[in-house]
């Protein structure tokens, strides 16, 4: 066995490379347009992956098993509390609509990738739920769903690679469908035909334009931390009673099992709570400012994770057939999204943010919606965008629970 250079025990070193890493990639896709290219999540992985397999830090570690455990529960209330059900609605209707039908969409297209795949893929059911999640809300969703399902962590670096990469090329796909004369001859396109009327504000870095600074207070940070572990804390109590009070043995009906398997799982319970609390409380929770920039940090923080134990081989060997799932996925996604935006009659712009909202989340969405000058349409789509993370865990469960039993 080949020991690193840093020790599994140095604790305090391997945490000032998880917090530094996932720093300096923030600062890198906000710097430079490479970087954004890219994403900060890509660099995050990679970075750490490629220390770990030149020995310099351990492939495992207490430190590792820390932020599956405490961290990443964190990141999941904080991201979600602009997820008021009623707000939603009442603003981004129409968003919500064509979000839902792309949401269709991805469920569709891990259905026929699993259905394509599952005798040359191993794990193929929990992958497959894994990027079912993480394409209806974001890798908030993948990263529950993956501590879940407790998937071993090479299989989670190597989609988390061929899931960024395919998410890179997509994006750019669809900053180029505006462009493109045949999408623009048969939608309507009204925030477009604005746009060129007064001129495109230019092509800032999309990281560094969305994520600017905003006032945030000491009390700001207080209480979005203070929050987020009390909501955690009530969520796993009762998750843990619900699982000790049904019965999920082989004794017990399939009702008690499927019911078990909903109220006993800590991260769906999670959602479930702090979907709750942010409707009931919304005037509290709205009010609180820089959520979602300490919950994104605490996701980078993440990919530096699981990218330290991945095995370059295993990598080479499974990103491939990776790459097909998440393509499939893709894709299916993209023809629902276009051929039932058409069939409504949605705006061209309202497909493509939702679809990217899909696939990368409300933030690259909203990201994509103010570089591309679409003011109207950036708080909606983040609205709309957030709940992807409440229906991604379940959506993602129910199809891992349903391949995984049912094939």
């Amino acid at each position: 066995m080949i020991h690193a250079i840093i020790q599994p025990d140095e604790t305090w070193i391997l945490w000032a490379f998880l917090a530094g890493w996932a720093a300096v990639s923030i600062y890198l896709e906000q710097k430079y347009k490479w970087a954004s290219k890219i994403s900060g999540a890509i660099i995050a992985l990679v970075g750490a992956m490629i220390l770990a397999n030149l020995n310099i830090i351990p492939t495992a570690s207490p430190v590792y098993d820390a932020v599956w455990t405490y961290v990443i529960p964190l990141a999941i209330p904080l991201l979600l509390f602009q997820s008021n059900i009623l707000k939603i609605w009442n603003e981004s209707g129409r968003l919500l609509f064509i979000f839902l039908i792309g949401a269709v969409g991805t469920v569709a297209g891990a259905v026929a990738g699993f259905f394509i795949l599952k005798d040359v893929i191993p794990g193929l059911d929990e992958i497959a739920g894994m990027m079912t999640g993480s394409y209806i809300g974001g890798s908030v969703n993948l990263a529950a769903l993956s501590a879940r399902f407790e998937t071993p962590v090479d299989i989670v670096s190597a989609t988390v690679v061929a899931d960024n990469f395919m998410m890179a090329l997509y994006f750019l796909i669809l900053i180029m469908i505006p462009t493109i004369s045949f999408f623009r001859k048969r939608f309507k396109s009204p925030h477009i035909d604005q746009v060129e009327k007064i001129g495109s504000a230019g092509g800032e870095n999309l990281a560094k334009n969305y994520w600017k600074g905003k006032e945030i207070s000491l009390q700001d940070i207080g209480l979005a931390v203070g929050s987020a572990f009390v909501l955690v804390a009530v969520s796993f109590k009762l998750a843990e009673l619900f699982d000790k009070w049904i019965p999920s043995g082989e004794d017990a009906e399939f009702y008690q099992i499927l019911l078990n398997g909903i109220l006993g799982d800590n991260y769906l319970m999670l959602t479930t709570i702090t979907m709750l609390a942010v409707t009931i409380f919304s005037r509290y929770f709205e009010k609180i400012k820089g959520a979602q920039e300490i919950g994104t940090y605490l996701i980078y923080i993440f990919f530096v994770v699981i990218g330290v134990p991945a095995s370059l081989p295993i990598l080479i060997q499974n990103a491939p057939l990776l790459f097909v799932l998440v393509f499939i996925m893709v894709v299916i996604n993209m023809m629902v999204s276009f051929v039932f935006g058409k069939l409504f009659k949605f705006n061209l712009e309202e497909i493509i943010l939702a679809s990217n909202a899909n696939i990368g989340g409300p933030t690259t969405a909203a990201a994509m919606a103010i570089s591309k000058g679409w003011t109207k349409l950036v708080g909606p789509i983040l609205i709309v965008g957030t709940l992807g993370y409440i229906i991604g865990n379940y959506a993602g469960a129910a199809l891992a629970y349903w391949f995984g039993n049912g094939f």
